[in-house]
């Protein structure tokens, strides 16, 4: 049985190129969401190099992988809070693997104090992400708590079939950090709404805000409920710790009035994968 897990949708710029600081600043609010009984803080993408692309362009702005565990030093502060405070923090990052390939990826600190890489962007958008970034081809589930939550970082979200095709693993929600830039207020409130009321599942979202112009960033990050409702959702500007909770029965009760899960085939053609990864808290 499910119990309610209280979540951290968090909004917060980040400094281009200064991964140290930046994980200092997100073991710092991912303290400020465990604080509010949070289980588990979604910071946005890109957050520790910061979504800036000249400052991408360094290499030192990587973190590195090998076989999918990361190492790097600058990072011991998440781990420090993931460990002390017993929650799992996401957060973006540029991650170099042991075959040179770089990804715009997710990667996941938890209690043990470890930090992984758990999913890796699929849908790489325009051509500045094109240039710097190979696209990952595998979905992934966060398991924590009973709850199963699909991954996805930001373009990932546009794409209906990105979301369905975690059904296949019966997710009961999407978890998605990103980077809207400023002006694109409309399109961010209403895709990840919609993935939400698609798959009648909860919707984590953690975006940038504010940022180093040109690439300035819109905040908003928000928590949606499985009929695409805004539990909580942040300014266009500030950093923000966003907190909600999750409720099996509202869950329950959304399913059982709006079927559509059950209603479709088991298995569309779209939603066919190579496969997902089990990312274990």
């Amino acid at each position: 049985m499910l119990t309610p897990l209280t979540v951290a949708a968090v909004q917060t710029p980040s400094i281009p190129g200064d991964v140290a600081a930046n994980a200092r600043t997100g073991a710092e609010l991912a303290g400020q969401a465990a604080d509010q009984g949070a289980r588990l803080c979604v910071l946005p993408e890109l957050f520790l190099p910061a979504y800036h692309p000249p400052a991408l362009a360094d290499l030192a702005t990587d973190v590195a992988a090998l076989g999918g565990q990361v190492a790097d030093a600058r990072l011991d502060p998440v781990r420090a809070v993931a460990r002390d405070r017993q929650i799992v923090v996401l957060l973006g990052a540029a991650v170099r693997d042991e075959q040179d390939r770089r990804t715009c990826a997710v990667v996941v600190a938890d209690g043990t104090g470890e930090i992984r890489v758990a999913y890796e962007k699929n849908f790489l958008c325009g051509p500045e992400e094109k240039a710097l970034f190979v696209p990952g081809s595998r979905g992934a589930t966060l398991h924590l708590d009973g709850w199963r939550l699909g991954l996805g970082v930001c373009y990932d979200g546009c794409f209906p079939e990105h979301a369905r095709a975690a059904q296949a693993d019966d997710v009961h929600g999407m978890v998605y950090p990103a980077a809207y830039v400023s002006g694109s207020e409309h399109r961010r409130d209403v895709y990840y709404a919609a993935r939400a009321l698609d798959n009648t599942g909860y919707v984590v979202y953690a975006n940038a805000v504010d940022g180093v112009a040109p690439w300035t960033f819109n905040g908003g990050a928000a928590v949606y409920d499985p009929e695409g409702r805004a539990v909580v959702r942040g300014p266009n500007s500030g950093t923000s710790v966003l907190v909600a909770t999750l409720s099996p029965e509202a869950l329950a009760e959304t399913r059982a009035g709006h079927t559509m899960l059950t209603d479709r085939p088991r298995m569309m053609p779209e939603e066919e994968t190579t496969g997902r990864d089990q990312v274990y808290t």
